[in-house]
This record gives C-alpha cells, sequence and structure tokens, in this order.
C-alpha cells in the first residue's frame, strides 16, 4: 500500500478504532489521510514523510496551513530540515511572499558557529547534529514577523531548536505552523506565548493485543485559527 498519496471519503475509518499498522486521519475538509504507524516500544506515531507525498495532499495540506497562519500577518517564513521545507516554501508562496528562510543541518564554508543550536528528533536521534542559520539570510530575519514551519510536532525538540536558534538573532515567531500534531508530549513545557497551528492533529497509540488503539486524552486538537 501506497501512504499519503490521496484522500480518502470521511466515512473511511474511525479515529477511536482499535488498529493494527495504520491510522485514517481526519482532515479539514473531513476526508481521512491513511499514515502508517510507526512502532516506537511502549507507543506508535502516526507517520508522514512529506516529500513522499502526492503533490495532491502536500498541496492541499499546505493550503491548510497557509489558511490558519494568515490572520496572524506572518512576513518571512523560516522552515526547520528537512521535511519543513517542504511546507515552508509553498505556505511563502501562498502568503504572497517573494523568499524564505531554510534552516539547515550542514554547515556551509562560510557560516557562523554562533548561529546554530543542538538539533534531534523522534525519528533522528543521533548526537551531534546542529540546526543552521546562514548569515547571509539574516537581512530576511530583521525586524520581521516570523513563521516557523515543521511536517510535524511530536515531542516538539525540533520545534524548540527552531525557537533557540531564532532567539539568537532576537526572533520571537508569532506561531509555530505545522502539517501535523503528533500526540500531545510537545505541549509539556510549551512556551505559553508561541501558539501551534496544526492542518491536522493525529494522538498517541498504545498496544492492544490485536495492534494499537489510540490513547485516550493524547490527541492535542489541531489549532486552525
Amino acid at each position: 500500500m501506497e501512504y499519503w498519496q490521496h484522500f480518502l471519503p470521511a466515512a473511511a475509518g474511525e479515529a477511536d478504532a482499535e488498529i493494527i499498522d495504520f491510522y485514517d486521519a481526519p482532515m479539514p475538509d473531513g476526508s481521512r489521510l491513511r499514515l502508517p504507524l510507526r512502532d516506537f516500544g511502549d507507543i506508535a506515531v502516526a507517520g508522514m514523510i512529506a516529500n513522499q507525498a502526492s503533490f495532491d495532499v502536500a498541496g492541499s495540506i499546505a493550503t491548510w496551513m497557509t489558511q490558519s497562519a494568515e490572520p496572524l500577518a506572518p512576513d518571512i517564513v523560516v522552515g526547520l530540515p528537512t521535511l519543513g521545507h517542504v511546507y515552508a516554501s509553498a505556505v511563502a508562496w501562498a502568503l504572497g511572499h517573494p523568499n524564505w528562510v531554510a534552516l539547515g543541518t550542514t554547515r556551509k564554508l562560510w557560516y557562523d558557529d554562533a548561529l546554530s543550536v543542538p538539533l534531534s528528533s523522534i525519528t533522528s536521534p543521533q548526537p551531534g547534529r546542529r540546526l543552521w542559520l546562514d548569515p547571509r539570510l539574516l537581512p530576511r530575519l530583521r525586524d520581521r514577523r516570523a513563521l516557523l514551519v515543521d511536517d510535524v510536532i511530536s515531542t516538539g525538540a525540533s520545534a524548540r531548536a527552531g525557537l533557540a536558534l531564532l532567539a539568537e538573532v532576537g526572533i520571537t515567531p508569532v506561531a509555530v505552523s505545522v502539517a501535523m500534531t503528533q500526540g500531545n508530549r510537545w505541549q509539556a513545557d510549551w512556551p505559553a506565548d508561541i501558539p501551534v497551528l496544526a492542518a491536522f492533529a493525529t494522538p498517541l497509540f498504545g498496544r492492544t493485543n490485536a495492534g494499537w488503539a489510540a490513547l485516550p486524552g493524547t490527541l492535542a486538537a489541531a489549532d486552525r485559527r
């Protein structure tokens, strides 16, 4: 089965059903998107790889992200690597911006060590990774209302690294915009003054005799403004 290639009718799947290896996530328009479950031992999460999605799916999600961000009037979009870049460029374009800022994980020769912070994520936990900002892009950020964009927020580690890097240059984003909230673990100690906007939300899943079931209280409702 190929995932994230098309949307399913609203009647497909049930959010609270016992699930073997996939989850049909409800979308803002009532349709559903079938996502594979990723096994992390005691829990599983619904996964999505943005750069493997069809243009229709990725484009629709970017549209929903743009709609929720528009009321905040951001004037620059900052994308977290790597999969956040899929949506960041699309959202910036839809907002009518002439460009955007792509954060990276590779140090170029002209980069400044001061413009980097440690980086980790649930799917890339390797030690020693860093998040970098190209110093040549600083003028794009100066005195701007920034929107920080990523594909998924799960534990919040990647998003917090993005917040920390922007703080190094005196920027507090107007919001963090993601395609999907993956459970609610990211909410612990999240800054109260930075809203998280999401196109859709998925819960965490606990192991059962038959497979997996959504864990009550772990669905962080998608804030779509």
